[in-house]
């Protein structure tokens, strides 16, 4: 039994657009333009899989005046990515229109908190799928299978890189093309929620990298009326990756913002319909436009409801002010975190006040545990590995100065994030054709023993408390032995230390003079017990290493 399926395309200024797909032959079915500025017509259709297109007079400049050309629906939920026609897919099931027939079984789990987050950043075609072919491209379904892998390490989060359809098979997603349609080549849209639902029954939230500065040239909105959506050119053509959307265009005849009101519905449907659990807004700074982020937060969370929602800004350099009491962001990206802590470890320099400012993010204005993701690197940079490899660092103590990485990353004020690999010591530069993580070096001990350092410090963190407030104390400082302590502590009595030696010289039995408490500490990564008395420690401090103290009062 048919029914009426309507199919319908938002352009207010075009003269004429017509349906064609797979039910009518591919011949042009006429649509009529109503008030609102929506073309529409409906279709008589049987339950089923049907590919369609609209054909519209395009107003875009590139093209000659009125000139008819084919475009896939910009609110396709499903996109043929096999061939260049690049059709809309529409699926039809008692009767109506749906995405997928996935039931989702965990909503009911509870998730953590901003502040408890461990964030871990990965690509789903480079993250798994080809442990035995190094050039196999992973998808939904092998993440899904190193979820065990993932809370063995202890993360309660990961970050997908962008899942948007793009032009072609591989992509690190940040030329979306299609706006509500989930990537293809990483496998269908009930793949992907079944990803979701399985991280969620396990207490992983997903966080989705959204890319809303910008879309790939050939989004459907380009060819349809470039100017209305877009900026005519690029406001920043240094920092240009494709059209930029316009927010502050406002459309006087139907009282809306075009560009808003599309980023508004693309947000709304991916928290709605995928369950997702907080948006990494990407190039923040190039969308300068704080009115609008304050909106497009405001209509997440209210498609989020009651659970907890974050949104981080990809705001580089970073500032305060996206964050801060009048900022849109609850957080963003801590990118002076990377580079000074980078800088230290590779011994390229030792400043006192940087580590302290970037440790403690309240130095630089920032106000509170979750306004900063601090990271060691990100798809954006090299792994440490590799910033050390280049350096001539390497085996021994290369793994030991990136553990002095991860135990700042952990202990310092903010939302830690790791880059997938990060854990054991992935060592390859960043370039797409060698992005793959390479699953075999965890077979090496000095891999084992990173992850195996990683996986404690998580532990620690989401044990203590401490490490989840934004109360930070530097009460040891050292320039001449580059030697620094801080402590950290929360209410109920949780008290963690770290004393971190910066410099290339082992330090034996170096007294740290005023520490916070008398007692019992345990130092964790050592696995012993100490006695501290008249707030006096003498300890052996090796070289680009740190001691964690955690108070046993």
């Amino acid at each position: 039994m048919s029914s009426a399926i309507e199919f319908s395309l938002f352009a207010p200024y075009n003269q004429e657009a017509a349906l064609i797909g797979s039910f009518s032959d591919w011949k042009a079915l006429p649509m009529k333009k109503g008030d609102d500025g929506f073309f529409r017509t409906s279709v008589e259709l049987d339950d089923g899989v049907y590919q369609y297109k609209f054909r519209v007079q395009s107003k875009s400049w590139f093209f000659e005046p009125e000139q008819w050309v084919d475009v896939t629906d910009p609110y396709a939920t499903d996109v043929d990515g096999t061939t260049s026609e690049e059709n809309a897919i529409a699926h039809i099931k008692d009767g109506q229109r749906v995405v997928d027939t996935y039931v989702w079984q965990h909503d009911d789990k509870p998730l953590p908190p901003d502040n408890a987050l461990v964030i871990y950043e990965l690509h789903v075609a480079d993250f798994s799928g080809g442990e035995d072919d190094a050039k196999k491209r992973g998808k939904y379904q092998h993440v899904m299978e190193k979820l065990d892998y993932l809370c063995d390490l202890g993360i309660n989060a990961i970050e997908l890189m962008p899942i948007k359809e793009y032009p072609g098979s591989y992509s690190w997603g940040y030329n979306p093309r299609h706006f509500f349609a989930a990537e293809t080549s990483y496998g269908s849209s009930a793949d992907l929620k079944k990803l979701i639902d399985e991280c969620h029954s396990r207490g992983i939230r997903v966080l989705m990298d959204g890319i809303y500065n910008h879309s790939e040239a050939s989004c459907p909105l380009t060819q349809i009326d470039h100017d209305y959506w877009y900026h005519h050119e690029p406001r920043d053509p240094d920092n240009n990756w494709g059209p930029e959307f316009n927010y502050e265009h406002y459309d006087d005849n139907l009282k809306t913002y075009p560009a808003r009101r599309f980023a508004g519905d693309a947000v709304h449907y991916w928290v709605e319909e995928f369950h997702i659990d907080g948006i990494r807004f990407d190039a923040a700074r190039q969308i300068a436009n704080y009115d609008f982020m304050h909106w497009i937060v405001e209509e997440a969370k209210k498609a989020a409801g009651a659970k907890p929602f974050y949104t981080v800004a990809e705001y580089i350099p970073e500032t305060p002010s996206i964050t801060n009491i009048d900022g849109p962001m609850d957080g963003c990206w801590h990118d002076s975190f990377y580079h000074c802590i980078l800088e230290h470890i590779c011994g390229d320099t030792f400043d006192l006040e940087r580590l302290k400012e970037v440790l403690d993010a309240k130095r630089q204005g920032f106000m509170g545990a979750t306004n900063v993701v601090n990271y060691l690197t990100n798809h954006d940079h090299n792994h440490v590995m590799a910033e050390l490899g280049d350096r001539g660092i390497l085996e021994d103590e290369a793994f030991r100065r990136a553990r002095l990485g991860a135990d700042l990353l952990l202990t310092a004020v903010g939302v830690p994030l790791i880059w997938m690999g990060e854990e054991f010591g992935e060592y390859k530069n960043k370039t797409m054709d060698q992005a793959k993580i390479d699953w075999t070096l965890l077979s090496g001990d000095l891999n084992k023993g990173l992850f195996a350092y990683y996986k404690g410090l998580i532990h620690l963190r989401k044990q203590n408390h401490a490490l989840y407030t934004e109360n930070i104390e530097f009460f040891h400082e050292n320039a001449e032995g580059k030697v620094l302590a801080y402590t950290r502590w929360n209410d109920e009595g949780s008290r963690v230390v770290v004393v971190a030696n910066f410099s290339d010289q082992s330090l034996g039995s170096y007294e740290v003079t005023d520490f916070p408490a008398d007692g019992t500490w345990h130092e964790w990564t050592g696995n012993y017990d100490v006695d501290v008395h008249e707030r006096r420690l003498a300890i052996d401090l090796g070289s680009f290493a740190a001691k964690v103290f955690v108070w046993q009062q």
